[in-house]
Formats: C-alpha cells, sequence, structure tokens
C-alpha cells in the first residue's frame, strides 16, 4: 500500500513538474514572439518617420529654392502648399515613434527640427547646408533606432 502510495505522489509530482516547465517555456516563447512584433512595429515607425522627412525635406528645399530664385508667385504658392502637405504628414509618424520608442523620441524631433530649419535660408549655401544637417540628423535617428 505504501508503495503504490508512493507511486501515486511521484507521478503527480512529475506531471506538476511537466506542466509548470511547458508553462514556462510557454511564457517564454510569448516574450520572444511579443520581442519580435514590438522591434518590427518600431522598424516600421522609423521607417515611415524616415520617408515623411525625406518628403518634407524635398518640399522645403523645391519651396525654399523657388524663393530664392524669386519664382512666380503661383509656383510658390503651389511648392508652399506641398510643403504643409508634408509638415503635416510628419505628424502621424513622429507620434507613433514617441510611443513605440520613446528612447528615440528626442533624436526624432531633432531630425524634424534640422528640416524644418531649411525655411528662411539666406542664400542657396545656406540651403545647402541645411539640407545636408537634416540628412545627417535623418541618419542620426536611423543609426539610433538600430542600435
Amino acid at each position: 500500500m505504501l508503495v503504490a502510495l508512493i507511486a501515486v505522489i511521484g507521478t503527480l509530482l512529475g506531471s506538476v513538474t511537466t506542466g509548470l516547465l511547458q508553462y514556462r517555456a510557454l511564457r517564454a516563447d510569448r516574450r520572444t514572439v511579443r520581442a519580435d512584433q514590438d522591434r518590427r512595429e518600431r522598424v516600421v515607425a522609423v521607417a515611415a518617420l524616415a520617408a515623411a522627412l525625406s518628403a518634407h525635406r524635398r518640399a522645403m528645399w523645391v519651396r525654399e529654392d523657388l524663393r530664392l530664385a524669386g519664382a512666380a508667385d503661383t509656383a510658390y504658392a503651389a511648392a508652399r502648399a506641398e510643403s504643409h502637405a508634408t509638415r503635416a504628414a510628419l505628424t502621424g509618424p513622429l507620434a507613433t515613434l514617441a510611443i513605440l520608442a520613446p528612447a528615440l523620441t528626442a533624436t526624432a524631433h531633432e531630425a524634424a527640427q534640422a528640416t524644418y530649419d531649411l525655411r528662411g535660408a539666406a542664400d542657396r549655401g545656406a540651403l545647402d547646408a541645411a539640407r545636408l544637417r537634416a540628412i545627417d540628423a535623418e541618419a542620426a535617428l536611423i543609426a539610433a533606432a538600430a542600435a
């Protein structure tokens, strides 16, 4: 009788141990899957912001180049409207990145500000220098995200 009781208790302990081990393995798998999913979401957010920064940088360069060249009011007005649209398009990716990767928020805002700084350039040299600073700031954001 004692042998049977020990055998039943041993079987129960073995089952409980196996169940706990399986539960821990399942939790570890879920954490890995969630971490991979979070990383993919951050990559998508950084890519969306980089694309929006690039579009706004291009629009601002065209706008300011037209202004410096003394282009017709209609051409400048169209470029200005385009730059307003691309600036508005930055809001969503900036907010998404701030939520998904708060550590990148400051770097993202620096990249956006560098792009905004193309406005009002004194001459073509200053415009080109501001464009290069904006490109470097975007590259710094991507490097920070990769790290």
